[in-house]
């Protein structure tokens, strides 16, 4: 049976690796042994961050809908409450941008959900 030598398979794999490591600090893009577990780490924060992104972003939208339902004299949860009860399904993007640019259609919402909750 023939010999298998692994030196083509390892420097592929220690220059993607390397390649991914580039900008880090010092030995951790230079050489392998401190780039692989700066790597590794590096993916998954970036992975937790692209998570972390979508609640960060429903909390920012959050915010600016109760901002702008607050100053239609209405609180955020009931707001919700009554567009749920007067079948608006709307999101809270969409809620968060028409709050920011149409101000007066946010205040259409604010009173047929107003109504609804009567």
């Amino acid at each position: 049976m023939a010999r298998v030598k692994k030196g083509v398979n390892a420097h592929k794999r220690h220059k993607k690796i390397l390649k991914l490591a580039k900008g880090f600090y010092g030995a951790k893009s230079k050489t392998f042994k401190a780039a692989n577990p700066a790597v590794m780490r590096s993916l998954r924060s970036a992975y937790i961050g692209r998570k972390l992104k979508k609640r960060q972003y429903r909390q920012m939208w959050i915010a600016r809908i109760n901002a702008a339902a607050r100053m239609n004299d209405i609180s955020y949860s009931r707001l919700m409450d009554g567009l749920k009860k007067a079948n608006i399904d709307i999101n809270r993007k969409m809620l968060s941008e028409m709050a920011i640019y149409d101000a007066a259609g946010f205040a259409k919402l604010v009173e047929a959900a107003k109504a609804a909750l009567k």
